[in-house]
């Protein structure tokens, strides 16, 4: 049994709550009604607010837009993949990289938005099956992977 509270944002959570228990994520108007105020900075149900309400703003959803796109999608984030990777080898100060990276993590969150799934639920689903997993060592470094090289 949930319990609701009559504070607006406590409600919305548990609507949130009971939506990824039966694997329906919110829409990027659902998302953008959450206060963000309601969250703890960082959390994500914050990113995901943030992120939905960057899609609003520039109307991402309108195929005129092409913002919901996945091959224009993808392409932003083979280039941005791609300025976080000169960040790193050509040993650009961490503010860098670390700025490349939340653009990375932004476009992550942003296709969840636009193909209509429930990240956060897939990333528990993921987790869970890759700690069972034993990691063995590649010519490049660890990996753990189903891969077994046969």
């Amino acid at each position: 049994m949930i319990l609701i509270s009559t504070h607006t944002g406590a409600y919305v959570e548990a609507l949130a709550i009971l939506r990824s228990f039966m694997a329906q994520p919110l829409s990027v108007d659902e998302w953008i009604n959450l206060e963000d105020n309601d969250y703890r900075k960082g959390s994500w149900n914050s990113m995901m607010i943030k992120v939905a309400k960057f899609h609003d703003k520039h109307d991402f959803e309108s195929s005129e837009n092409n913002g919901h796109d996945m091959g224009y999608r993808i392409a932003l984030t083979v280039e941005e993949l791609g300025e976080f990777a000169a960040a790193i080898t050509k040993g650009k100060p961490d503010e860098e990289a670390a700025e490349e990276l939340a653009d990375l993590l932004i476009l992550i969150l942003g296709h969840s938005l636009a193909m209509k799934i429930d990240l956060e639920s897939e990333f528990h689903k993921k987790m869970a099956i890759i700690m069972q997993r034993k990691s063995r060592r590649g010519n490049l470094g660890i990996r753990v992977t189903e891969y077994t090289g046969e």
